[in-house]
């Protein structure tokens, strides 16, 4: 499965209420967005995706902010069906090589780019995407690495997104708008819906 094609946008959902789960990953894959990233940024975030992988099993939920291979570990007991970290060391991405799941390892300069293509990893995420030269970074790129493709996350929402996805070494983007915290905690799925379709026609 490689998660940079299976939808233009992946959500960043960070969640603090377990019983916000299900609903939350509902409204999205009724929006287009099948794949779903929850962070590891709070203390139900495992819970969470177990919840979401046992009653949304037509949602591909998997782990971001994965940072050490205790965090793989608990992820894949929670159900989780990919890992996305926010870089990358030796010890994560061989933890993450062990877990047989797909994953998206983080890189943001050229030297991590390439020592990750050599283990054979060439889907990567690039973050933080804007504050590490964005678009014009990424052009940059494609010419000396063409054999890679990035997940841009960090600074990226519907303005931008369109130019990082007509790059050819782009697949998709992540991104946090999709569920503002405002409706998730008003419990506004019919927004979060919108924002998803929105966003799943951006290709």
């Amino acid at each position: 499965m490689s998660l940079l094609d299976l939808a233009p946008v992946i959500p960043v959902v960070v969640i603090d209420d377990v019983a916000r789960a299900v609903p939350l990953a509902r409204a999205l894959l009724a929006g287009g967005l099948p794949v779903i990233e929850v962070t590891l940024r709070t203390p139900c975030a495992t819970a969470a995706i177990e919840r979401i992988a046992a009653e949304v099993p037509d949602a591909i939920v998997g782990a971001g902010t994965v940072r050490s291979p205790e965090d793989v570990t608990a992820c894949v007991r929670a159900g989780a069906r990919f890992l996305v970290s926010p870089g990358s060391t030796p010890d994560l991405v061989e933890a993450m090589l062990d877990s047989g799941l797909p994953f998206l390892p983080g890189a943001a300069t050229v030297s991590e780019v390439m020592a990750l293509a050599e283990r054979g990893l060439h889907e990567q995420k690039f973050f933080p995407a804007e504050a590490a030269g964005g678009v014009p970074y990424l052009k940059a790129l494609a010419g000396p690495i063409p054999d890679v493709r990035f997940c841009p996350t960090g600074g990226i929402g519907p303005r931008n997104a369109p130019q990082y996805l007509a790059l050819p070494n782009v697949g998709c983007v992540g991104g946090s708008w999709l569920t503002p915290a405002d409706a998730v905690a008003a419990g506004d799925y019919g927004r979060i819906e919108k924002l998803a379709r929105e966003a799943a026609a951006l290709r």
